[in-house]
């Protein structure tokens, strides 16, 4: 291939986009952008709290990453930055690793994910069965939601504990220290945003209702803990970007981790990708997605952040809103920055139930309850595939869940298509064929037998072609 044809097929949309843009594409992307950047700016926080690090994290990637996605990546309207999917993998990682560990495993994803573009394996999302997304999305929603539970009621615990029944156990035990003001807050905020999603305005739901938490606990003075109290407040300024220190040995451990981080940010960004797609009839290139992902989280932690890929529900605000092209990306992360350096304080009186409010409603969104519930009714095998990996990815862990969950549909596809192959002898077929067909006058010189093999014939059928061959009277 020779490199303008390289070019041309890994070159970034927004490239393209800048060939003919205009000043009624600005106006577009302008609003877009600020519209995205006001629903990003909470869930970015909030998804960083509960990776398990600081709530600027989260600010950083939305900001580095939201942006480099935009400019190097393969879809015209992809919208990047912290989502729930990693915060499953991430707190793990944080936990067993601390965050240097998280920076080393995410540049390793980010390096998997270059690879993987340039190697043209960006239609690999198609291989993965729909009952294996499905499960672990609908088993990310209730570890996200069962991580918030502490936050919202205030409970006095000092620390919670990762495992799921562990966890729910302990909430149980320290039930009885559930501080009234800040659930009363939690409250507040969670009956706000399912009232503002009713009222379709174009403030976000989530902006209204952690402005209005965060002013009555400011003006009432409530004695609830805020993103300032617990974290010390945001920081005014982007990082300057820092090499973490890398030894064999750590790289060696981390394998699984940026495996999953890799599998998560290439998955959920193509599915956002073909989503942004069917919603606009536009065509992204996932080669080139594949490469803008991986560039973007190993420059969004380098600069402080975490893992990165597109969102979903802000990449649908985006299209919603207006978006001509890559460019309202770029904006919605300027937009975060322009925040961080002139309301820094402001963030730091937002308070944390408030926060865990906005997960509970986007762990129920995630939940993808209406597909879940479908594909009960689906054939046995698909719905085992689905459970087992839901149960795995809530009880065990989201890497085993997945690779589980591949792993035995890719058994019961091949048991699937074996018990389509059909294997006869010619005598046997020719007995049931009409005397007009060739197969009916067929003649087979003497020790000779030819089988007719209807279906895929792979070694999955091996085993019924040897039975058919020990059907035969003689052996040929």
């Amino acid at each position: 291939m020779s490199l303008a044809a390289a070019w041309h097929e890994f070159m970034p949309r927004s490239f393209e986009a800048f060939r003919t843009y205009s000043k009624l594409d600005f106006r577009h992307d302008l609003v877009s952008g600020l519209t995205v950047g006001i629903v990003a700016l909470p869930l970015a926080m909030a998804f960083a709290i509960a990776s398990g690090v600081t709530p600027d994290r989260g600010l950083f990637t939305a900001v580095v990453a939201g942006f480099l996605i935009s400019l190097l990546g393969g879809s015209r309207y992809q919208i990047g930055g912290p989502t729930g999917a990693f915060v499953v993998v991430l707190y793990g990682v944080v936990e067993r690793h601390g965050y240097e560990g998280l920076v080393v495993a995410t540049i390793m994803a980010g390096l998997l994910l270059i690879a993987l573009g340039f190697a043209r394996l960006g239609g690999i999302i198609k291989y993965i069965p729909f009952p294996v997304i499905t499960g672990f999305t609908a088993g990310i929603a209730v570890i996200i939601f069962s991580s918030q539970v502490k936050d919202f009621l205030g409970l006095s615990m000092e620390k919670v504990p990762s495992d799921f029944v562990e966890k729910w156990a302990a909430y149980a035990h320290a039930l009885p220290t559930v501080h009234l003001p800040t659930l009363g807050v939690a409250l507040l905020t969670l009956g706000t945003i399912l009232a503002s999603r009713r009222v379709k305005r174009r403030i976000p739901a989530a902006i209204v209702g952690v402005t209005l938490a965060t002013a009555v606990v400011t003006l009432l003075g409530l004695d609830v803990a805020t993103i300032g109290s617990k974290f010390g407040g945001i920081p005014s300024t982007l990082p300057t970007p820092t090499v973490p220190d890398v030894t064999f040995a750590m790289i060696k451990d981390l394998i699984p981790d940026a495996l999953a981080i890799a599998f998560l940010a290439g998955i959920e960004s193509l599915l956002s990708a073909v989503i942004a797609d069917g919603m606009t009839g536009d065509r992204h290139k996932s080669n080139t997605e594949l490469i803008g992902q991986g560039v973007a989280n190993i420059a969004a932690v380098l600069f402080g952040g975490i893992a990165a890929t597109g969102a979903i529900a802000r990449t649908a605000t985006n299209i919603k809103t207006g978006a001509r092209t890559p460019v309202s990306g770029m904006i919605h992360a300027v937009f975060l920055l322009l925040f961080m350096l002139v309301l820094a304080p402001v963030a730091s009186l937002i308070p944390l139930c408030s926060l865990a409010a906005v997960l509970f409603v986007v762990s129920w969104d995630m939940s993808e309850k209406e597909k879940f519930y479908t594909l009960l009714k689906a054939p046995r095998s698909d719905v085992l595939v689905l459970l087992m990996t839901f149960v795995l990815t809530v009880l065990i862990d989201l890497t085993v869940a997945v690779q589980v969950g591949i792993v035995l549909a890719a058994l019961l596809f091949m048991k699937r298509m074996s018990d389509v192959t059909n294997i006869r002898a010619l005598h046997a077929l020719a007995d049931d064929e009409p005397d007009d067909t060739p197969l009916a006058h067929v003649k087979t010189p003497a020790g000779v037998e030819i089988f007719d093999i209807s279906g895929p014939f792979f070694f999955g059928v091996a085993d019924k072609m040897k039975t058919a061959m020990l059907r035969v009277d003689t052996p040929p």
